[in-house]
């Protein structure tokens, strides 16, 4: 078979699974886990098949003209450069895994059969946005996402917090993707076609009338879908769903689409220099602000959600300098070790027996009672740290070393400006990343709070999984030296200067973190209040004997206090209570929009009920009436018939006299 059949297969096989999954889930429950592992397995295989034809060598394109359009042709197209060939290989490991994974953690799940169905599906998805060299084909698996994504994260529908996750992931992703599309039609306007290797080449020759306006629009659904400032807060929110679904948004598919998709037609913004500078203001605040953020949470998986926040603008500011080589490289390290630290937490919460306590301060007795996801987590946490020879640091130094060459006016692909935006930013978030990751690993595994229940040992399956992505994690990064060919021919070793930066400034957040965890734990030790005052959801203004009956009246007892010796609060101080909130982001988007759109429906109803149906009421009484009067007369009495008759033919008479004698006197 060709590389291009071989190719189409990829996507196609998990969309069959899907399909083959819903309709016979049902009638043969006993191929639900075979339909939902083995095709996306085969898609994984294929995929890795079709990297080694491909080689990292010239792009592979195939084409096909779907049907007439009249303007723009839209054609079926493949495009397998190295970035396609890599990514896709990331995605179906990920989807592999996160499926094996899925069949543990939710084995006694009654609506596993549409789960796997749907993560199939957004596997699917995925794949052809990666593939696609047509805009518009691209379009439909990036749509098709969404609205997985939709069911996804509302899997728990009983709960209030799934369904208010779910809805605001799809209208926030929603609001981007609305100037995303008018900016896709702009630019295959502008270039005569949607095929992106044209769009690509119309680009590099400046066949682009309106750049700045078509980036533009083009980085509000990339700020949608990858979850970038300011469109980022439903990324937090969406932890309400599985934790499995977690990991394959946060690694591989959803939220690496945007950053995919830039990577794919980087010169259309590298044609506007503001576009370019956007990008870098935007890649900044998101990396730092959600940084700040992490080291605030409670929730083990808002920590990770934001982390993933972070390193997507690590990714946005890679090609914010031009870089597409070190964003791809790092999108490759990221899924890897973000796919692993989310299935670790999946463990974590698995050995609580509920999908509720996920709040690091209430967690005591792991390490020793889930050794697999302890040792498996902490090599994730080292690579999310960027601590040698771990992969995240070789993937995030790629990153600081493309700011620093742009930054020293090395690039001609983008400003020196941006160059300087990113590594400041980049450098400043490497501190918070360690960090936040010293903050999780201590507060998780070293914590003081109450013991879980021992719910036994976890399945095999789920162990497995850990350790499986525990090897990209540890050694991808070593592979920089073979794997130059697939991005663009750039080896991306580390350079010193970064490099020692990075590592320094890694080394100190996590240093720092420590001690400040020794110096809660030592006031905490000292002080029988110490648990109330650093009670996330108490009051510092209770007097000593209300903070102890509040208290016990939330937890029982003083013995299953949340864990007092939290860093976070101790490091970010005042600040500490805006981060937690994410900056109050959410209460700006309520008031600006929310409360506005509410006050508008409220006025419409008003006018509905008030005005309209008003007039709709008078309209119907005034038949109603008549007809009313008219069923009085009908009463069947023939006498009173003939006196109306009589009555009204006196009447008649009298007036037609009147009349004559008017007539007669005028």
């Amino acid at each position: 078979m060709t590389t291009t059949t071989l190719a189409v297969l990829v996507p196609l096989l998990p969309f069959l699974g899907a399909a083959a999954g819903l309709l016979l889930g049902r009638r043969a429950p006993g191929f639900v886990r075979p339909l939902a592992v083995l095709p996306t397995f085969a898609a994984f295989v294929l995929a890795v098949v079709v990297a080694v034809d491909q080689g990292g060598g010239k792009a592979i394109d195939a084409a096909t003209r779907l049907t007439p359009t009249g303007s723009v042709p839209i054609e079926l197209a493949l495009h397998l450069d190295g970035f396609a060939v890599l990514v896709a290989v990331l995605v179906g490991l990920v989807a592999t895994c996160v499926q094996l994974y899925s069949t543990g953690y939710l084995r006694d799940d009654p609506r596993y059969t549409s789960y796997a169905a749907l993560v199939s599906l957004f596997t699917s998805a995925m794949l052809l946005v990666v593939y696609s060299g047509d805009l518009m084909v691209l379009l439909v698996g990036w749509e098709v996402m969404g609205i997985c994504s939709y069911f996804l994260v509302g899997h728990y529908w009983e709960t209030p917090e799934a369904r208010a996750a779910s809805l605001k992931a799809f209208l926030v992703t929603k609001l981007g993707d609305v100037p995303f599309l008018i900016g896709l039609f702009a630019l295959a306007t502008d270039a005569g076609t949607f095929r992106i290797t044209g769009v690509v080449q119309a680009a590099l020759t400046g066949g682009i009338d309106h750049p700045t306006l078509i980036a533009l629009l083009l980085l509000a659904g990339v700020a949608g879908k990858s979850a970038q400032f300011p469109l980022h807060t439903w990324l937090p929110d969406a932890m309400a769903g599985p934790t499995p679904v977690s990991a394959l948004i946060h690694a591989a598919t959803m939220v690496a689409a945007g950053i995919y998709f830039v990577a794919r037609l980087l010169p259309v913004f590298a044609a506007s220099a503001a576009a370019m500078t956007v990008l870098a203001v935007m890649a900044a605040i998101t990396m730092v602000g959600s940084g700040l953020a992490a080291l605030a949470q409670d929730d083990i998986k808002r920590v990770l959600a934001y982390s993933t926040i972070g390193q997507l603008g690590y990714l946005s500011g890679a090609l914010a300098v031009g870089d597409r080589g070190a964003a791809v490289f790092h999108l490759l390290s990221h899924g890897a070790f973000k796919a692993l630290l989310f299935l670790a937490a999946g463990v974590v919460i698995h050995a609580a027996g509920t999908n509720s306590l996920t709040a690091m301060s209430r967690m005591g007795g792991l390490a020793k009672r889930i050794p697999d996801a302890y040792w498996t987590m902490t090599v994730a946490l080292l690579a999310l740290a960027a601590i040698p020879p771990f992969a995240g640091f070789f993937s995030k130094e790629a990153v600081l070393s493309a700011a620093e060459h742009t930054a020293l006016g090395e690039s001609q692909v983008a400003p020196s400006g941006a160059g300087w935006t990113v590594l400041v930013a980049g450098l400043l978030t490497a501190l918070l990343t360690a960090a936040y990751a010293t903050r999780l690993w201590l507060l998780a595994f070293r914590g003081r709070g109450a013991a879980a229940p021992d719910h036994g040992r976890q399945p095999f399956v789920m162990n497995a999984v850990l350790w499986v992505l525990a090897i990209p994690s540890i050694g991808f990064g070593l592979t920089t030296g073979y794997l130059g060919d697939w991005f663009d021919g750039r080896a991306l070793t580390p350079a010193v200067t970064t490099a020692v930066l990075s590592t320094g400034v890694a080394l100190v957040g996590g240093l720092v973190t420590y001690a400040a965890w020794r110096h809660t734990s030592a006031l905490a030790a000292g002080t029988p209040m110490g648990a109330v005052a650093a009670h996330p959801e108490g009051d510092g203004g209770l007097v000593e004997e209300e903070a102890i009956a509040s208290h016990t009246q939330v937890y029982g007892s003083i013995a299953s206090a949340p864990d007092p010796a939290d860093p976070g609060r101790l490091l970010l101080g005042p600040l500490h209570r805006h981060a937690a909130t994410g900056f109050h982001l959410d209460a700006v988007y309520h008031a600006l929009f929310v409360r506005p759109v509410l006050a508008a429906a409220g006025l419409v109803r008003f006018l509905d009920r008030e005005v309209v149906e008003t007039y709709v009421r008078g309209a119907s009484a005034a038949p109603r009436w008549l007809g009313w009067a008219v069923r009085r007369a009908q009463n069947g009495n023939v006498q009173s018939y003939l006196s109306a008759l009589l009555a009204g033919s006196l009447v008649l008479a009298a007036a037609v006299v009147v009349l004559a004698n008017v007539t007669a006197g005028s």
